[in-house]
């Protein structure tokens, strides 16, 4: 838990989560949380927070640690994270992107996210002043 704070502050920086919410995060969600863990270091995690009520699921967290970007971990990550969601029944997944991070956007885009309307998934200081969000979906099919 404390690498996975530290590589989620290294990443995310002011954003990052507080040690307390990710680790209560991780103990609700804890059946969606994946890490890339090499047996000595911690490269990489997403998180996913679902209701299966209203079978929907945000993603909370895509990290990659920045020594081992650009190898297809974070892909890697979301594809097994959705197939996970998909076969738990999940129907849409949500997440938010920094609107000028053009390469997690790249990826999102990739896996089938499309921006969610209104305004093409622009939100306007979501995080609070200035912290803009692109929020993204996707509808997954059903599990076969």
């Amino acid at each position: 838990m404390a690498e996975l704070h530290v590589l989620d502050t290294q990443v995310f920086e002011e954003v990052a989560y507080p040690y307390f919410l990710m680790r209560q995060m991780i103990d609700m969600y804890r059946q969606h949380c994946l890490v890339l863990d090499d047996g000595e270091h911690l490269h990489g995690y997403v998180l996913a927070a679902t209701s299966i009520l209203n079978r929907d699921s945000w993603i909370l967290g895509l990290c990659v640690s920045t020594d081992r970007r650009g190898e297809g971990l974070g892909r890697d990550l979301m594809t097994e994270i959705l197939i996970r969601l998909r076969d738990d029944g999940i129907r849409v997944v949500r997440l938010t992107v920094e609107p000028g991070n053009t390469v997690a956007v790249a990826l999102y885009e990739c896996l089938g996210f499309v921006p969610e309307q209104p305004d093409n998934g622009f939100r306007s200081e979501y995080f609070g002043p200035g912290e803009h969000r692109l929020v993204m979906r996707l509808d997954l099919p059903a599990a076969a």
